[in-house]
């Protein structure tokens, strides 16, 4: 294996891909395997560059202050006006070999112009569905994409890049058409990944202090809900004998529902459709049915009401359920870690893959574990936990007709149930939309989703209703409306941003889309600035925030337990716009900071 010559954190100067201009960049890492460098640009770009490519700055500079004779970029770029291009210097006569070699240098550099002219009106299907042109595996490190070129600007961008200027001019030009944002993207080779440096939720002690906080904050506001007076000043609560917590029945219904909802998910129903593109350049497919598997399920819920089973069961053993899906989610975990160590280096999150057992476990070793097609993450982030919030939800109203002797639920329920049955529909309707999502295409299938998707979902979400069965609240008509015209428009602009930026993503040439304005990336991406994305910034968590407070406001303002979930919402995307930014800025570079 050779010796790496440049070590990490050492300024050297890269060569820019596809061009001669060299730049002062940033080693990062070095790659064993593919034995390619990790460099940062000062515009936050990262690229892999070969060894080749790579100078000391001290050579480099070393080469500026020869003469201009014995440079060839010199002679190239500092000619005089008067001097023809093609004409040897004064005093030197050029042999005809040489002659040769610079006709046939120059025949060279006038194909490889037209190749990059001609690239751009390739017949490439990929690129509309965000996957930059090529994923090409050769000797280069980077190939430069163009977008949406304009004739009149690529004429004058390969005149500028082959103009008879000095070096300093050159370079002063790729700075100004990287300030006007020319349509230009980079597409790096693909490379292995690579550990995990920055931790997130507080590293190692944050994660391992988080696997007993999330169970331990579930049960508490559960415990809250159940009692007459579910003040915070009430702390603690009564705590239960611990044998009432776990029944092998309760805990054999949860396992049936989840194998039902993997059923429906298997079932041939439904089209399949494609993730978008891993690291590898590999494409997952998934089968869209999630409309489906809750039509399924409703017709099996209805069947059982028909013949009067009792659904409050579920409100009568809540807290048994609730530890069952714990238990479940902790195993899950555990087997999904075990097999993740087996998993090839490319199929590992980028986010974690530290080498640190307790936060690989939290967040997820293995980005899209599968049993064969069987897509694990997937399926839990819709199925078993969203259609069961409802189904709970549900079994709240009717416990709440049972136990109070009413006719027809309150109104508070049925707001309640109604808005939250809305989401969960639009959210296995677009079920294609969260192949797009941070859950899918970046954190790993671990603990945190785990836990996530079937109990903090269909416990902690429907703990509106859960609440009013135990403490009735008495809304009026007028007080009913303005909360519903309050959900409508968040619901509008969570549905309105989410559409306009998972079209983008999937065909950003679509003629529809037309009208939207973007910042081309090095990624070979664009970042929306105007439509809903150009008024806010993450208008899809403004969307989820409004609609978070229209279903806490039919519990009233007796207590501040129904509106944990809007708290905690706010919270989440609070650190969730942090990991975006973060995110954002180490990916798109100069691009984000002038989105920002």
């Amino acid at each position: 294996m050779p010796n790496r010559r440049f070590a990490d954190g050492e300024v050297v100067m890269g060569r820019w891909p596809g061009s001669v201009l060299y730049y002062e960049v940033q080693v990062t890492s070095y790659d064993d395997v593919s034995h390619l460098y990790t460099v940062k640009y000062k515009d936050g770009t990262e690229l892999a560059l070969k060894e080749s490519d790579i100078r000391s700055q001290s050579s480099f500079k070393h080469r500026k202050s020869q003469s201009s004779s014995s440079s060839p970029s010199r002679r190239s770029t500092s000619r005089s006006r008067s001097r023809s291009p093609g004409r040897p210097a004064k005093g030197r006569r050029r042999s005809s070999s040489q002659s040769r070699e610079h006709k046939d240098d120059k025949k060279k550099t006038i194909q490889e112009t037209n190749l990059a002219l001609l690239k751009p009106s390739e017949n490439n299907t990929r690129r509309y569905n965000g996957e930059p042109d090529s994923t090409e595996r050769n000797d280069t490190s980077c190939i430069i994409l163009e977008q949406k070129l304009k004739p009149d600007l690529e004429i004058e961008r390969v005149l500028e890049q082959y103009s008879l200027r000095s070096r300093e001019e050159e370079k002063k030009k790729e700075e100004i058409y990287s300030e006007k944002k020319i349509f230009e993207t980079i597409k790096t080779i693909e490379k292995a990944s690579s550990k995990t440096k920055e931790l997130e939720f507080g590293g190692r002690i944050g994660t391992f202090m988080l696997i007993f906080f999330l169970p331990a904050t579930v049960f508490y506001l559960l415990l809250m809900c159940r009692q007459d007076d579910p003040s915070l000043m009430n702390f603690p609560p009564p705590l239960p004998a611990l044998e009432s917590l776990w029944e092998a029945r309760v805990f054999g219904v949860f396992l049936l529902w989840f194998f039902l909802q993997a059923l429906f998910s298997l079932l041939p129903i439904g089209k399949v459709v494609e993730g978008l593109p891993l690291s590898n350049g590999r494409k997952l497919q998934y089968r869209i049915n999630g409309f489906y598997a809750f039509i399924l399920t409703a017709a099996a819920i209805g069947t059982l009401l028909y013949f009067q089973f009792e659904l409050h069961y579920l409100y009568d053993h809540f807290m048994q359920f609730a530890v069952s899906a714990a238990a479940f989610s902790t195993v899950l975990s555990i087997y999904l870690y075990i097999r993740s160590l087996k998993a090839p280096e490319e199929e590992l999150a980028p986010g974690g893959n530290s080498g640190y057992l307790v936060y690989d476990f939290f967040t997820g070793h293995e980005l899209n574990p599968r049993i064969g097609s069987f897509d694990l993450k997937y399926f839990c982030e819709l199925r078993p936990g969203l259609i069961g919030w409802v189904v709970i939800n549900l079994a709240m109203l009717l416990a709440e007709m049972k136990i109070h002797n009413q006719s027809m639920p309150s109104l508070s329920m049925i707001l309640v149930n109604s808005f939250q049955l809305l989401y969960v529909v639009d959210a296995l309707w677009n079920e294609e939309a969260v192949l797009t999502t941070m859950d899918i295409t970046h954190d790993g299938f671990g603990f945190m989703l785990a836990f996530g998707d079937l109990v903090w979902v269909p416990f902690v979400y429907s703990l509106q209703a859960f609440y009013l069965v135990g403490h009735p609240t008495v809304i009026s008509w007028p007080v009913a409306a303005a909360i519903t015209i309050l959900n409508c428009i968040g619901y509008y602009i969570f549905r309105s941003a989410n559409s306009q930026k998972n079209n983008f993503r999937r065909n950003p040439a679509d003629p529809k889309l037309a009208y939207l304005k973007f910042i081309p990336t090095a990624t070979g991406k664009g970042l929306l600035v105007t439509g809903w994305w150009g008024f806010v910034r993450h208008p899809n968590y403004l969307g989820d925030i409004i609609m978070a407070l229209a279903w806490s406001l039919p519990c009233g303002f007796n207590h501040i337990l129904p509106y944990f979930y809007v708290i905690y919402f706010i919270c989440l995307l609070i650190h969730r716009e942090a990991r975006d930014e973060h995110h954002c800025k180490q990916k798109y570079g100069l691009a984000w900071e002038s989105f920002s």
